[in-house]
């Protein structure tokens, strides 16, 4: 039996893992317990600007200013993911998701209701996410043990920081032992 994975965790995509919504992906799960997983795939960003769909909020939102694609759940829904530097007031309509280990700043949803000069004041970085990654109560933990995904430790550049098309490299990269291999290892190794 696997652990179950924290909010915080990133899941790394194997490479047997074929689903078009998922092959390649990296998801930072936001949420995780008994009842179930959600998530957000942070290496899918989309050619549409924040301040086309969000007025006001493009300014607020990390570079690259576009919207994500968080997942096949809700695809029309709009979710942000924002960081809150550690000591800090959160900004209004705040949701702490998870506290970043060694930095102590927390990352959780901000309400895209709310003003957002208000929340660009007290944030540090946003995401704006169309849809998310969702799991029922025990649907995380089968994926895992059939070798779906690789449960890793997150780093707040991996949500926020620039270049997310080249994130699953830069996370496989600064691993050790045999999961760095993953990153040179066939689909199929039947054909190298």
């Amino acid at each position: 039996m696997v652990d179950r994975p924290r909010a915080g965790d990133l899941l790394l995509a194997g490479p047997a893992l074929v689903d078009p919504n998922f092959a390649g992906s990296v998801v930072l799960l936001v949420d995780s317990d008994a009842d179930g997983a959600l998530g957000v795939i942070l290496n899918r960003p989309s050619p549409v600007a924040v301040e086309e769909v969000l007025p006001g909020w493009g300014a607020v939102a990390s570079t690259p200013d576009v919207v994500f694609q968080g997942g096949p759940v809700s695809a029309e829904a709009a979710l942000a993911l924002a960081l809150c530097p550690a000591g800090a007031a959160l900004p209004p309509g705040w949701r702490t998701m998870y506290d970043d280990r060694p930095s102590g700043a927390r990352v959780g949803l901000v309400d895209l209701d709310a003003d957002a000069a208000v929340v660009g004041a007290a944030v540090t970085g946003l995401r704006v996410f169309a849809g998310y990654a969702g799991w029922g109560p025990d649907q995380i933990i089968d994926e895992l043990e059939e070798g779906s995904w690789y449960v890793l430790p997150s780093m707040l550049g991996d949500c926020f920081g620039t270049g997310p098309e080249g994130l699953r490299e830069r996370v496989l990269r600064r691993q050790t032992g045999m999961l760095s291999w993953v990153l040179t290892k066939p689909a199929d190794p039947e054909l190298n």
